[in-house]
């Protein structure tokens, strides 16, 4: 059984002495047989799950950045962690692992939401990471093989239905299990107005052990540094284990989709999932209108921007633009940068997501009659005090060659100097070593190995 913790980390034969010792890895008549036979178990534990060989072999060496490190290492005599466990238990029949395969090896592990089930098929909704191309990242390999681990523990077989690269979303279809619930991802209210108001809980399942992982926090008032502007962050704390996984409320609302950062956790915000779910299903593909601009919540920018445009219009919100793009639409409609749109076809704005979720769903109606793109917009002009209208007339354009998140690669990393380090004696010659918040991969025989592909 696996551990449910961290780090990989394997010593030499010796367990007494801590000594850093590079070994060869090839062939030589001269080599140990001690590392030999460490090298043949690494390679059997490792090449399979996608992680690299250590370049040495040193004392108290670990692996970190895998896809089985966990998550949620609250105090459990703490109410909190006692709130958020609540939360994600009530949602856990609707949280699944999945992986992704080319022959025999790994590519990628993540976290799924089931968001909708019809006679036959259950859809899972997740990162397109999953599927993305090690070679290119701008594209994506659909003939990978894709195992799920059902919260019972159990495989099934799962298809790539449909994916998004510029929001790095995919769609995976599975069997029906009558046993498992949804997530209520299409049928829940708007909540992003209120969402910083809530508490949140990001939940993830790991892959192998099947574990069910959850992590409390709440929204932050800051873009993600990712290149997509429509996400928003959280102070949920996840792994890579959590890519993919649901964001949700304490009420148990479906409020995002987690990403992986190493500071904070960005999300992509419900009402763009949805949107975007509408796309698949319409279009077969999500459909970015293009205006030209980069914004951001006028409420999220520094104090010195804000203090400028308070001295021109007080007590205004609205969409702060950052950037206008040369021979743009919007650098055509006469917008600049530094000015503030206040409304966009007569809805106010507060924030950056509901400017792109209105052009999202106006380009539903608009591509169905083959209509231009137009988009009325209210302005404040801080500069000189001017307020006016103007129309955009936005393009449409090919997105799916954007938004290449990076995700931490397992690296190893020498040695572990914790005095809070125990050993634990495997069979010789191989002593593995484990820290607090450490993780133990076991070697697969070949029975195991069917097991883990799913081939029995």
């Amino acid at each position: 059984m696996m551990r449910n913790n961290q780090n990989t980390q394997v010593e030499g034969a010796s367990a007494t002495k801590k000594r850093k010792t590079s070994y060869s890895n090839s062939n030589r008549e001269d080599s140990s047989p001690v590392v030999d036979g460490l090298t043949r178990i690494l390679r059997r534990n490792l090449l399979p799950r996608g992680y690299p060989m250590p370049s040495e072999f040193t004392d108290g060496m670990h692996m970190v950045n895998n896809f089985e490190e966990s998550f949620g290492d609250l105090d459990d005599c703490n109410e909190e962690y006692s709130k958020v466990n609540l939360v994600a238990l009530r949602i856990s029949q609707s949280v699944v692992s999945l992986a992704s395969f080319k022959g025999r090896t790994r590519l990628f592990a993540c976290t799924g939401t089931i968001m909708e089930y019809g006679p036959s098929k259950m859809s899972i909704l997740t990162s397109a990471s999953l599927v993305r191309c090690t070679k290119d990242e701008n594209k994506t390999d659909e003939k990978l093989k894709i195992k799920v681990r059902l919260p019972n523990g159990k495989l099934t077989e799962g298809k790539l239905w449909n994916y998004d690269l510029y929001y790095t979303i995919a769609v995976v279809k599975i069997k029906y299990f009558p046993e498992l619930s949804t997530a209520q991802i299409h049928n829940q209210g708007q909540s992003n107005v209120k969402l910083s108001q809530s508490k949140l809980v990001a939940v993830g399942r790991g892959y192998e052990s099947g574990e069910l992982m959850a992590t409390g926090g709440t929204l932050l008032y800051k873009p993600s540094k990712l290149d997509c502007k429509e996400l928003m962050t959280s102070t949920c704390k996840i792994t890579k284990a959590g890519i993919g996984g649901p964001l949700v409320g304490f009420d148990g609302n479906f409020v995002g989709m987690n990403f992986c950062d190493k500071k904070e956790t960005p999300f992509l915000p419900i009402n763009i999932i949805r949107k975007c779910l509408k796309h698949f299903d319409m279009f077969g593909r999500v459909v970015q209108p293009w205006l030209g601009l980069r914004i951001g919540s006028l409420k999220h920018e520094k104090l010195d921007i804000r203090e400028q445009i308070h001295g021109s219009f007080s007590n205004t919100g609205g969409i702060y633009v950052k950037e206008v793009f040369d021979g743009s639409p919007a650098a055509d409609s006469g917008i600049n940068v530094g000015d503030v749109i206040t409304k966009l076809d007569g809805v106010d704005l507060f924030h950056a997501q509901e400017f792109y979720e209105l052009i999202l769903g106006k380009s539903e109606d608009i591509l169905r009659r083959d209509e231009e793109m137009l988009f009325k917009v209210s302005i404040l002009r801080p500069s000189n005090g001017l307020t006016f209208r103007a129309i955009v007339n936005a393009e449409v354009v090919d997105m799916s060659r954007k938004n290449r998140w990076p995700v931490p690669k397992a690296e190893w990393l020498y040695p572990c100097t914790d005095d809070r380090c125990d050993e634990i004696v495997a069979p010789d010659p191989i002593v593995i070593r484990t820290c607090e918040d450490s993780y133990y991969l076991p070697a697969l025989d070949e029975s195991e190995l069917r097991l883990y592909y799913g081939e029995e």
